[in-house]
């Protein structure tokens, strides 16, 4: 049997210990419905980062979105730089409000993080349509992150 006709258990989790972890993530982030949306991302995000800290939540993320378009036969939509740029974003906030490890208390709390659009304050389309952007990291090119070096030669993310 090929192995797209054998899926994972749960939105493409990669084999091993690390396909493990997001089987069990997953399913509290996504519901009955099983549906990965935007705020499912920002949770993901949430969970890697009070697990891992940065930069290693991005590592994972990128990992995990990157295996959840494939199983959705959809790896077009695997994008590094919006993947990361939102691990960094939902970072900076889970820095600046550390005693929160309640999703949904923190998205309460930051629903500026559940508006997609948001990356269009710190990137031109054209720049995120780009394929260097869809396949690396691109620095913003409106806005520069917060917590990006001053002189814009080093990227010193949320709790690096």
């Amino acid at each position: 049997m090929p192995a797209h006709e054998n899926p994972p258990a749960h939105h493409g989790a990669p084999a091993g210990p690390e396909g493990a972890e997001l089987a069990t993530i997953l399913p509290a982030i996504t519901g009955a419905d099983g549906q990965f949306r935007h705020r499912q991302h920002i949770n993901l995000a949430f969970v890697a980062i009070q697990r891992y800290g940065m930069p290693e939540a991005i590592g994972k993320i990128c990992s995990w979105i990157r295996h959840i378009s494939a199983y959705e036969r959809a790896p077009q939509k695997y994008h590094h730089t919006v993947s990361r740029a939102w691990v960094e974003i939902v970072a900076q906030h889970v820095a600046a409000d550390q005693e929160c490890t309640d999703f949904g208390i923190f998205a309460g709390r930051h629903p500026a993080l559940l508006d997609k659009r948001l990356l269009s304050r710190h990137y031109r389309s054209a720049t995120l349509a780009a394929e260097p952007a869809r396949h690396g990291w691109v620095e913003p090119d409106l806005v520069p992150f917060p917590w990006s070096a001053p002189d814009g030669t080093g990227h010193d993310g949320p709790g690096r």
